[in-house]
């Protein structure tokens, strides 16, 4: 995932600025990252994050904004866990800094999606909402035909709340739930770029956006390359057939086939792999691909309506058995 961590290296960096805005990125980091729980008797902050750059700029937060001490303590790699993990704690204040940041409302009750406030905000408390959420849990694949941007949430309720906050910045974004794991999902390519943009990754949108391009380039010379071989392969196949259909017409009309007839099919079986454009151009005098083509479909009539009369095997009979006659 390196894509996800370039981006993520990038918004960490970024400067929100406005107390107002930092506050609307950190209560979702958060919510997407942690959660609240119970230690002796006493309700706790905890986020899970994944460098040690965004651990420092939560506890920086947390201390500027609240003035609120933070322990955070490493997780080592194990198992399923390829990297190490960074969990802030806020334990004295918990309480306090929880409904501040919107995780418990007046009656001490977890928040399950986000906060009101967030969510009616401004484009940049929005962008910054969307910021936190992608810090937190988010990732971002490689452009292509699966390219996504994708934020991992809590709950079906925050996985709503932060698809309204994508629509309020008219970016089209969907929850889905897969095994019961709820994710947002951004998959059109210019909205991705206009959601980085947003987020305020832009040096990471012009490397993403000139990846895609490149990618894109590549997969329409493929298609044109796959659809020429097509076309050459059909006409290769309509040659063969048109051939062996042509053989046996003449070998089933004898000396009883017309002049006309029997010189475009002399044509025919003299350059096999010609088109029908340039058959018209090896007869003397010159015809044009409509002459030659009626020519050779009067001779194959005739000789299929001969060998009906006659009870023999037609025109067919002579083809490949190998040949795609689609």
């Amino acid at each position: 995932m390196a894509l996800t961590a370039d981006v993520k290296d990038e918004l960490t960096t970024v400067d929100a600025g406005k107390t107002t805005v930092r506050a609307a990125e950190l209560a979702t980091i958060l919510r997407f990252s942690g959660g609240l729980h119970v230690i002796s008797n006493r309700i706790a902050v905890e986020s899970e994050v994944d460098t040690a750059q965004l651990a420092r700029r939560v506890r920086k937060d947390l201390a500027e904004l609240y003035g609120v001490r933070s322990d955070v303590t490493v997780i080592s790699a194990s198992g399923m866990r390829r990297t190490s993990n960074y969990l802030v704690r806020v334990l004295d204040g918990g309480e306090t800094l929880a409904r501040q940041t919107g995780l418990l409302d007046a009656r001490r009750r977890p928040i399950r999606g986000l906060p009101n406030k967030l969510t009616t905000g401004g484009q940049e408390i929005l962008a910054a909402v969307w910021r936190g959420a992608f810090l937190a849990r988010g990732t971002l694949t490689d452009p292509g035909r699966s390219a996504a941007l994708e934020v991992t949430c809590p709950g079906n309720e925050a996985a709503m709340a932060l698809v309204g906050a994508a629509g309020r910045l008219q970016i089209p974004a969907k929850a889905r739930e897969v095994r019961g794991v709820h994710r947002v999902v951004v998959r059109d390519g210019e909205a991705i770029g206009a959601m980085l943009r947003l987020m305020g990754a832009t040096a990471s949108v012009t490397a993403w956006e000139e990846l895609r391009q490149r990618r894109e380039v590549r997969a329409t010379a493929n298609r044109l390359v796959n659809f020429d071989d097509a076309n050459l392969r059909r006409s290769a196949q309509a040659a063969v057939a048109a051939c062996a259909r042509v053989d046996r017409a003449m070998e089933i009309l004898g000396d009883t086939i017309p002049d006309h007839l029997r010189y475009a099919g002399d044509l025919r079986l003299a350059h096999r792999e010609a088109s029908l454009d340039e058959l018209g151009h090896f007869a003397d005098p010159p015809m044009t691909k409509d002459a030659v083509a009626g020519r050779i479909r009067r001779l194959l009539a005739m000789a299929d309506k001969r060998a009906l009369d006659l009870g023999i095997p037609g025109t067919d009979a002579g083809l490949p058995s190998d040949l795609d006659r689609d």
